[in-house]
């Protein structure tokens, strides 16, 4: 009897330690990322479809056995479309949740927020940036997916020169990437012999266009370049639309309109418009029919895909990747490791480029169809080399 209490206790012994061994066998390593963006406010429309893109890029990499070994895991954020509050967050992720790294943000103004918190040297973080911008900037602790101005708005304002007339209007949002766009864009026409005929600044969550739609009627302009962001958008067309101004009378160039915002919008309210942008759902290539297949997949087949979206996707794709070169997730050592990487994106091949941590990617322009998708009529002929100081432009020295 003794005896076999005995080899009971070895048993029980030896059964607990193995199973003690699988358990720490099956322990998961994991690594925090923070997903920041506006998940509510007038930016929420166009933002929770990119961290829907960032969140579909993570899950894709968690099932192929995550990145240096780890599983991410994923601390998502609402910066609540307001500046403020996108730094408090961004602190919040760095400084109590240790996350290694941050995508996000939309509004330049929501950037330089974070851009502060990154930047102190006791914090340190780095920032994944989607959104193209008005450029005068080169954060270390920041590595930026858009386009810079030499890839969207000046290739834009050409296209618009050489198609509808000099005599153009400006209206956007009243912060920092419109603003800044709108002295750049006036410069660009002087150096052009071209005109601005009228210039308005709104708040976001603007409603009431109706003055704004006067002097559009009154100047007579030959395009209206568009810089609103947010929600202000739908009752700008929508007005505009009222007023009997189409796209055949007064053709619209948007820098923040994507298919995103198309289908909140209304593709009735766009049709005939034109946008500037690097990616269209519509770019006939294998790894782009392969993005948007999963990504209707995931989530429903009348989900349209916009620009942002795909810059947040392959962010993720382009950090683990630096990650994985680097050997670790200290954020110095993936940055330095980041510079020259190149990805075959949906948009086609991107690099980051080394001196300024923008990426090196082609330029298209595209007009909205009935359907709410953009067809492609311009792109230039290989990828541009991004300026985010427009240091090659003689005209933009007083910037």
């Amino acid at each position: 009897m003794k005896r076999n209490i005995i080899v009971a206790s070895v048993f029980s012994l030896l059964s607990a330690f193995l199973l003690a061994g699988c358990s720490k066998k099956e322990e998961v390593k994991t690594v925090k990322v923070g997903l920041l963006h506006s998940l509510t406010g007038p930016m929420a429309h166009s933002e929770i479809p990119v961290c829907n893109a960032e969140q579909m890029a993570i899950d894709e990499i968690n099932e192929t056995g995550g990145v240096l070994g780890h599983r991410i895991e994923v601390v998502k954020l609402d910066g609540e479309s307001n500046p403020d509050h996108f730094a408090w967050q961004a602190r919040k992720l760095l400084s109590q949740e240790k996350v290694a790294t941050i995508f996000g943000c939309w509004t330049s103004a929501s950037r330089k927020s974070v851009k502060a918190i990154v930047e102190e040297p006791e914090i340190f973080g780095l920032l994944w940036y989607p959104l193209q911008y008005e450029g005068l900037e080169a954060s270390p602790n920041i590595m930026y997916l858009g386009a810079a101005p030499n890839q969207q708005v000046i290739p834009a304002v050409d296209y618009c020169i050489r198609n509808f007339g000099k005599r153009v209007f400006l209206v956007g949002s009243d912060y920092v990437f419109p603003r800044t766009t709108g002295k750049m864009v006036r410069a660009y026409l002087s150096h052009l012999k071209g005109e601005c005929v009228g210039e308005c600044y709104v708040d976001m969550e603007c409603e009431d266009f109706s003055d704004i739609i006067k002097q559009i009627k009154a100047s007579k302009p030959d395009v209206i370049l568009n810089t609103l962001n947010g929600s202000s958008n739908k009752a700008f067309f929508s007005q505009l639309k009222a007023a009997g101004i189409g796209a055949d009378k007064i053709p619209v160039m948007s820098f923040s309109v994507s298919e995103s915002e198309i289908s909140y919008i209304g593709a009735d309210l766009l049709e005939g418009h034109y946008v500037s942008w690097s990616y269209l759902q519509t770019i006939s290539s294998f790894h782009n029919h392969l993005f948007v297949s999963r990504f209707k997949k995931r989530f429903g087949e009348d989900t349209a895909i916009g620009d942002p979206m795909e810059a947040g996707y392959i962010a993720v794709y382009l950090w683990a990747a630096a990650c994985e070169k680097a050997g670790t997730f200290n954020v110095e050592d993936v940055r330095m490791a980041a510079k020259g990487l190149s990805y075959d994106a949906p948009e086609g091949n991107v690099t980051i480029d080394g001196e300024n941590q923008h990426l090196k990617k082609q330029v298209r322009i595209g007009r909205v169809n009935a359907k709410g998708l953009i067809n492609e009529v311009w792109r230039s002929d290989n990828v541009v080399k991004p300026d985010p100081y427009l240091s090659t432009y003689i005209w933009a020295k007083g910037l």
